[in-house]
């Protein structure tokens, strides 16, 4: 097994610590958008049955091999009709903003569970086999949630930062964005697919994510 070690980004003994925590991540993110597109007009997602906390109609195959081999993904894009909304551009921004939120709320209800689990002694009686699974669940489930919401405001499509974007510049912008979306794409993908590039964008984030993690666990004394 030590082929398939080398091919994955995480190590193969923690892997269901980190499906559930994508599973979580992915789900509540990609529910975000729909419910929230749901509530201010837009039928669009809850006709193609987005508007729900089941896994399987959210998560990509592609996406989610991504994220153990790379360290990232995504999950099936949610349809939205911003011209059913009352007030497009604002809403539009709402139901982007949403998903990288929800992520940001998943890693914060991680971390009150750290505290509230390892700062109160609640799991004094529970063996070490025990305790090690639910620190490193908890962990991951605070890391993998901060990185999702960092890597999903980047201004590339088909992120999450790239339509605020959109939504906040100047209509003649906008449509000179639409014009050029496809060399957008064209360079998430290179980003995705070519390991220099990765490195190179991709490394500050992974360092952001890291000192975030390291001066939440620092101030709590929560993993280290």
């Amino acid at each position: 097994m030590d082929w398939l070690e080398r091919l994955t980004w995480f190590p193969l003994n923690e892997f269901p610590f980190v499906v559930i925590s994508l599973v979580l991540a992915f789900t509540i993110h990609e529910f975000a958008h729909a419910y929230s597109a749901y509530k201010f007009g837009d039928n669009t997602a809850y006709d193609a049955g987005r508007v729900t906390l089941n896994p399987a109609a959210h998560l990509d195959v592609i996406g989610t091999i991504l994220i153990f081999l790379v360290g990232f993904g995504w999950a099936k894009p949610v349809p939205v009709n911003r011209g059913r909304f009352k007030h497009p551009r604002l809403m539009g921004i709402v139901v982007s903003a949403v998903g990288p939120l929800s992520n940001l709320f998943l890693a914060a209800v991680g971390i009150l569970l750290a505290v509230l689990v390892f700062q109160t002694g609640w799991m004094i009686n529970a063996s070490i086999g025990v305790q090690s699974a639910v620190e490193t669940f908890l962990e991951y489930l605070i890391v993998l949630n901060i990185g999702l919401f960092l890597f999903n405001l980047i201004p590339l499509p088909p992120l999450d930062g790239y339509r605020i974007i959109q939504d906040l510049v100047p209509l003649r912008v906008r449509l000179r964005m639409d014009e050029n979306v496809q060399w957008g794409m064209f360079l998430f993908l290179l980003i995705v697919f070519i390991p220099p590039l990765r490195a190179v964008t991709l490394t500050p984030l992974f360092n952001l994510t890291e000192g975030i993690i390291a001066g939440i666990a620092g101030f709590y004394g929560l993993f280290y």
